[in-house]
């Protein structure tokens, strides 16, 4: 058996990395002064819409926050050999934190919009509309800064996303939602008369949130939780190990270890060993695996792989 000497665990693109923490610094800048000015006149106007925007845009700046600061600690220690298999899985935890942020915001905006519904509040629609509008600007911003990054995610299977980024993006997102949302219900209270509108959108809005929550707990929680990253990459592994001549895989495991990072741990059966590079090229042309333990063993017939 041999193990691959242990990988540097910088992360491939540093200067990516920092670009993303200066967008993510502006996002929580941003999202931290509108957020004040939604929350004032939400609470003076009335509008349930534009309070739940606000509050929204609280707990995200917290969470964007907590995204940044991730980024950061997972860029300056990447090399510090007292993590294991690097910091990849930091991003995991940050975005599994910003998920269940995501699902709080939208369970108390909805029970919050059931009560209004139950008991209806004037709105002051001319004080609340314009804030609304700077709050949507502002959003359209924010996702602005974060989409390009999601757009190259979204070429990644799930597990392979930086569910950390994905968690900051899936926050301004949901701003931009419920800004429009806060619009629209503003704009049929002042000329549709229609007050239940206000309550019913932020409903909708939180509705979505909620789904993009779950969503984002589930694919984080896989990584944290070393599940098989991929069936398809693994079921590839295995069959691009066996084409070699007489092996067999007897085990594999195969785990996310951080975005588009992967480990990889493959037990191999065979009556003529080949050199451990040809194992490695085997699995690498499958996926790139930055952590690899191959095992090889002898057997004295041929493998049956009927």
């Amino acid at each position: 058996m041999r193990v691959e000497p242990r990988l540097c665990h910088a992360l491939a693109n540093e200067a990516a990395s920092a670009r993303i923490e200066r967008q993510l610094h502006w996002v929580v800048a941003l999202t931290t002064v509108t957020m004040f000015g939604e929350l004032a006149m939400g609470l003076y106007s009335g509008s349930l819409a534009l309070v739940a925007e606000g509050w929204h845009m609280a707990c995200h700046a917290g969470a964007l926050g907590l995204s940044a600061a991730a980024c950061w600690f997972a860029r300056t220690r990447a090399r510090n050999a007292a993590f294991t298999f690097g910091t990849g899985k930091v991003h995991a935890l940050a975005g599994y934190t910003n998920a269940i942020v995501l699902l709080g915001v939208a369970i108390f905006t909805i029970v919050e919009a059931a009560r209004r519904l139950a008991a209806p509040v004037a709105i002051d629609v001319r004080d609340a509309l314009p804030v609304a509008i700077v709050g949507l600007i502002v959003n359209a911003a924010c996702v602005g800064l974060l989409h390009q990054h999601e757009e190259h995610e979204d070429h990644n299977h799930d597990h392979d996303h930086n569910h950390n980024v994905r968690a900051a993006y899936l926050h301004v997102l949901g701003d931009l939602l419920t800004s429009v949302a806060a619009i629209v219900a503003l704009l049929g209270t002042r000329f549709a008369r229609l007050p239940a509108l206000d309550p019913l959108m932020a409903i909708v809005s939180s509705v979505v949130v909620l789904r993009w929550g779950v969503a984002l707990c589930r694919g984080s929680s896989r990584q944290l939780l070393d599940v098989l990253s991929s069936t398809e990459h693994a079921d590839a592994i295995r069959r691009s190990i066996e084409s070699i001549d007489d092996t067999r895989v007897v085990d594999l495991h195969l785990w996310a270890i951080g975005p588009r990072q992967h480990g990889c741990i493959v037990s191999i059966e065979t009556s003529q060993a080949h050199p451990l590079d040809r194992y490695r090229g085997a699995i690498r042309a499958v996926l790139s695996v930055e952590h690899l333990t191959i095992e090889v063993a002898r057997c004295d017939t041929p493998s049956n792989r009927s």
